[in-house]
């Protein structure tokens, strides 16, 4: 469609602008902040119906050649300001940018992966894992571990070859893969990381049993296995110069920590012992009265044990109950859906119904000595959201409150005469007579009671200073309890990934990733909320090269019950706290 030439009027100037009416308010407002100095989210564009959005389609405003639009907006500088300055960046245009350029844009489909003969199981493994953004920017910083005179396979990494210089460095491979999905949309083998997975980890070249190529093999295991070596390869320096700790990178964001009590159920006066170990998922066991995730987290908590007792002289049970010290800010949760079933010799599928929540409250799976430090900080969240979400409400009932008045006045005018005024008619003369009433009560010595109610601007103001009250609150609880990079502070997870199996077994089915999309970063101007617009409505289904974007109802489905995909890991991130900001 040929561009319309359009004025728009801001500070009583007139600009010439070619409006194109096949993209949409976004670029229309980056026309105009070439023009006029004001950043695209300080504008307000007037449009029919209102202002206009960046998603709104620029076809949809029907404009006319010549037709004139207004804008309102100062640019950051303040309405002070003398001059306006170039924009920091021209703007660019879709066909002007690289294939790299337009994967890297907010919103673009990601790359998937092509399968390369029933490796499913790993796409689906390496899609969610790159869901970890620390995770990305910490492999661009990695350094391989190559052979001197190997350095320029590197060069070759737009290809996917970099990784024939480091075929045993699994991190080296992987920083290689991720960069190539990041400068593309297309679907893209990664022959370079499977071939240093199977030479690292054998088990993984497993020839199928009829001999038709590779075995498909179980996302689990090759979840633990990456994890683990990128464990030992990606070390994070904290602190500068001498007193600098290096730290596992994996240990930081992915590790959590149980205390764990081992009683003797056949000697109760044997003391019981005490233990801490680090656990890199939760796993969830599924019995027949698992219906939930939570049911299945604490059944993976205590487990029974034989071994042998000092007081006993013999093997005897012991009851081993964990509970979390440390809690990760990513949460990895295993559905332990497959058995060794010794009829076929395969690993078989319970196929159990157990839903899942988007957001998970482990506060109850931890010991009491953490929990004293995560309730509060709970609590204070759950506080402010409620508040947040009393006041969007507050705005939506001012907003229909104002259409109303808006139509009614509208009709009023057609109509020739006020129909709400004589529609109040009665009713004032009703309110006359009350205060009539009310008055002759005065004379017999009685006081009359009268009724007020905050308007919603009043009570919309008073849950504002509430939140900012409830937010200082929250940063004194957090400052009390000190900096923990790496960890969750309030017991509260999001939702971020799942990886799903199809079919009755291990050694078969399909194996897809479901990624949550990022939403875009806004902040409340009055009450100080940093939210992500349009977060938790979208997601990405990794179906190896296919990539389509479903609804998070989709993720409802997922709970199993059937052949199905259902659930088999689930990745959990710590929520992001409120900020004073």
């Amino acid at each position: 469609m040929a561009a319309i030439p359009i004025i728009v009027k801001h500070a009583g100037k007139r600009h010439e602008v070619e409006l194109d009416p096949t993209s949409n308010g976004e670029t229309l407002k980056y026309q105009l902040f070439s023009l006029t100095g004001v950043e695209p989210d300080r504008q307000k564009v007037l449009i029919k119906g209102g202002q206009l959005k960046d998603d709104t389609p620029l076809s949809s405003l029907n404009a006319k050649s010549g037709q004139t639009f207004m804008m309102m907006g100062t640019p950051s500088g303040g309405a002070g300001s003398a001059e306006l300055g170039k924009p920091r960046e021209a703007v660019r245009f879709l066909e002007d940018m690289t294939e790299a350029e337009i994967a890297r844009q907010e919103g673009a489909t990601p790359a998937g992966l092509q399968n390369l003969g029933n490796t499913c199981y790993l796409n689906s493994t390496l899609q969610t894992l790159r869901s970890v953004p620390e995770l990305q920017q910490e492999l661009l910083k990695y350094q391989s571990s190559s052979q001197p005179g190997q350095a320029g396979l590197s060069d070759l990494s737009s290809f996917g070859l970099s990784g024939l210089g480091s075929s045993n460095d699994l991190a080296a491979s992987l920083r290689d893969l991720f960069k190539q999905m990041s400068e593309t949309q297309e679907g893209i083998p990664p022959l370079m990381f499977l071939n240093a997975l199977r030479t690292v980890f054998p088990q993984f070249a497993q020839q199928d049993r009829n001999g038709h190529g590779y075995a498909q093999q179980d996302a689990e295991e090759a979840w633990s296995q990456i994890v683990n070596q990128l464990r030992t390869k990606l070390v994070i320096s904290e602190g500068e110069g001498e007193s600098a700790q290096k730290t596992s990178f994996i240990d930081k964001y992915l590790a959590g920590k149980f205390d764990s009590l081992t009683q003797c159920e056949e000697a109760a006066d044997e003391e019981p012992t005490k233990s801490s170990d680090v656990f890199y998922k939760l796993d969830c066991h599924i019995g027949k009265e698992t219906n939930h995730l939570q049911d299945g987290i604490m059944a993976g908590l205590e487990e029974q044990i034989e071994k042998q007792s000092p007081s006993l002289g013999r093997n005897a049970v012991y009851t081993k109950r964990s509970r979390i010290s440390r809690l990760p800010k990513y949460l990895t949760v295993h559905f332990v859906r497959f058995f060794w079933k010794r009829e076929t010799q395969k690993k078989a599928k319970i196929m159990r119904k157990v839903t899942f929540p988007h957001e998970l409250d482990i506060v109850e799976f931890c010991t009491e000595e953490l929990r004293k430090q995560l309730v509060p900080i709970r609590d204070k969240v759950r506080e402010i959201r409620k508040d947040e979400l009393d006041v969007d409400r507050s705005r939506k009932r001012q907003k229909l409150a104002q259409q109303q008045e808006e139509t009614q006045k509208k009709n009023d005018a057609e109509s020739g005469g006020s129909t709400k005024e004589k529609e109040q008619e009665p009713m004032q003369k009703k309110k006359a007579a009350e205060e009539s009433k009310a008055k002759a009560g005065d004379k017999d010595g009685d006081t009359a009671m009268g009724e007020s109610y905050k308007t919603d601007a009043e009570y919309e103001a008073e849950k504002i200073e509430a939140i900012r009250t409830a937010k200082k609150e929250l940063q004194d609880l957090l400052n009390q309890e000190g900096s923990a990079d790496g960890t969750n502070q309030s017991g509260l997870y999001e939702l971020r990934g799942v990886i799903t199996h199809q079919g009755a077994s291990a050694d078969s089915g399909h194996y897809t990733a479901y990624v949550k999309q990022q939403g875009r970063p806004s902040a409340d101007a009055q009450t100080g909320s940093k939210r992500r617009e349009e977060e938790g409505e979208k997601w990405w289904w990794f179906n190896d090269d296919k990539v389509t974007e479903v609804e998070t109802e989709k993720i409802e489905t997922l709970a199993g019950g059937g052949e199905s995909h259902s659930a088999l890991i689930l990745l959990y991130r710590a929520i992001e706290l409120p900020t004073e900001e």
